[in-house]
């Protein structure tokens, strides 16, 4: 047995309808959770999973693709009430995600407010301390582009840097699908950057598009945006 299930993880923030894909990859063996939605979406999560027929408590793995808040908001809450689940994350984004290195899109968050205008200022500040509530959470398995782990019959860890320094994707070989974090987002039936305007790296974020554009994958998997098949 050997599965990839999408989530469809639908909230709202204000007025504003939004719903992200966390993705859980399934076998005898294992049964990981790729991303884990923002701060305090655990039971969202939870019965997102036993939705689609799973026990959420079987999970044996997270893996982070990267450490803004959407992504790994509830690891420490997951981590806390199931601490024998492994943290996975690249070798590069570990320290950002187990708060030894300060987040780079806090830095950024907070170097932009002091260009803000003032009636802007408000938001701006809820927006820093909501990234300041991330809480730290150890990771258990530290990747690097290229490695393979036996995941779903052979699962490629494939850097794709740009949005962030340590951005991750996963090809999931024997099903031809990438499940691409951050590296591509869906809008109007097309593989585009996420969020260009606050992407810490615009020129690697173009050359990892097209790396896991250049793939032999039939179906990409987009947090944001769903599911596009070529």
């Amino acid at each position: 047995m050997e599965d990839v299930i999408v989530l469809n993880i639908k909230f709202k923030f204000g007025d504003t309808e939004d719903v992200i894909h966390p993705v859980i990859l399934r076998d005898d063996s294992e049964m990981i959770l790729v991303d884990c939605g923002y701060t305090g979406f655990m039971p969202v999560i939870e019965e997102a999973i036993k939705k689609e027929g799973m026990d959420y408590r079987k999970l044996t793995k997270i893996l982070i693709t990267h450490h803004d808040h959407d992504h790994m908001g509830s690891l420490a809450d997951f981590k806390q009430k199931y601490p024998n689940i492994k943290i996975v994350a690249s070798e590069i984004e570990a320290p950002y995600i187990e708060g030894s290195k300060k987040s780079l899109r806090l830095e950024q968050a907070e170097a932009l407010q002091e260009t803000l205008d003032e009636d802007k200022k408000a938001f701006g500040k809820a927006f820093c301390d909501i990234l300041k509530s991330v809480k730290p959470v150890k990771v258990d398995i530290k990747v690097n582009d290229g490695d393979v782990m036996d995941w779903c019959g052979g699962c490629e860890i494939v850097g794709t840097p740009g949005h962030t320094p340590g951005h991750i994707s996963l090809f999931i070989r024997n099903k031809k699908i990438i499940i691409t974090g951050d590296a591509a987002v869906l809008e109007n039936n097309l593989l585009v950057i996420a969020n260009p305007q606050f992407t810490l790296d615009l020129d690697n974020a173009e050359k990892s598009i097209s790396k896991i554009k250049g793939y032999d994958a039939d179906t990409y998997i987009c947090y944001h945006g769903g599911v596009y098949k070529r």
